[in-house]
């Protein structure tokens, strides 16, 4: 299959079958998805939904995360992965907000970037999901899935060129919810160690399933889980 079929497929599937994509983080503004996208690198968004209603109760504002300080903060993210330079990001762009964006939550990744604690992923993320910006932040869902579907080259080697492969040829209308459905796909079928690809409703267009299709179904057979 040709990748502009593969990416034809991918975009008739989840277009018709997911519709409505979101981040599974918990929000209710700008400000607190911004600390909820900080908080989540390198650890699961069930963790952070469980730390981030106190943090929103407590710290409402960019003007209350200014005021305060690390021993203050820092019970509120112990739990959650690198808790010491998370507390230092979060107290950081509290003040880099309230100091040059007036308190508000810049709409744009030339902006957001300038932030403690905020990358180009978490940036594409703010944009994506607050502004519906077609933009496309790169996790290791989205790197790993769009590979082995064959969206991009297997010889890719970072996000960037990931994420610019994926702008390039998805249509502008859907980057921002594409993000979530490859998002979604690696997180529940397409797993990092043991993808379900029996099971996964595309594997018709998968690349990596069109490559190990025997092997894949082989070890399925002589396991004795396997379901008949």
């Amino acid at each position: 299959m040709l990748k502009k079929e593969r990416y034809a497929a991918f975009i008739d599937y989840f277009s018709y079958h997911m519709p409505i994509a979101k981040t599974e983080l918990m929000y209710e503004n700008p400000f607190q998805l911004l600390i909820a996208v900080v908080l989540s690198a390198q650890c699961t968004d069930k963790r952070v939904n469980m730390v981030t209603p106190a943090i929103f109760r407590d710290f409402p504002t960019p003007q209350h995360l200014a005021a305060s300080n690390f021993e203050e903060l820092f019970p509120y993210i112990k739990s959650i992965s690198y808790p010491n330079n998370k507390t230092k990001h979060l107290l950081g762009l509290g003040k880099k907000l309230v100091e040059e964006f007036h308190g508000e939550v810049p709409s744009t990744v030339e902006e957001l970037i300038k932030l403690p604690g905020v990358g180009r992923k978490t940036a594409n993320v703010i944009t994506s999901v607050v502004w519906n910006q077609p933009n496309m932040a790169v996790d290791t869902h989205v790197f790993r899935v769009s590979k082995r579907l064959g969206l991009v080259n297997q010889n890719t080697k970072t996000p960037l060129e990931v994420e610019k492969d994926l702008v390039k040829n998805i249509p502008k209308k859907y980057i921002h919810i594409a993000h979530h459905w490859l998002i979604l796909h690696g997180r529940y079928i397409c797993l990092a160690r043991n993808p379900k690809c029996l099971e996964c409703p595309i594997k018709h267009f998968c690349g990596y399933f069109e490559k190990n299709k025997e092997k894949i179904i082989e070890q399925a057979n002589a396991s004795p889980t396997t379901k008949r």
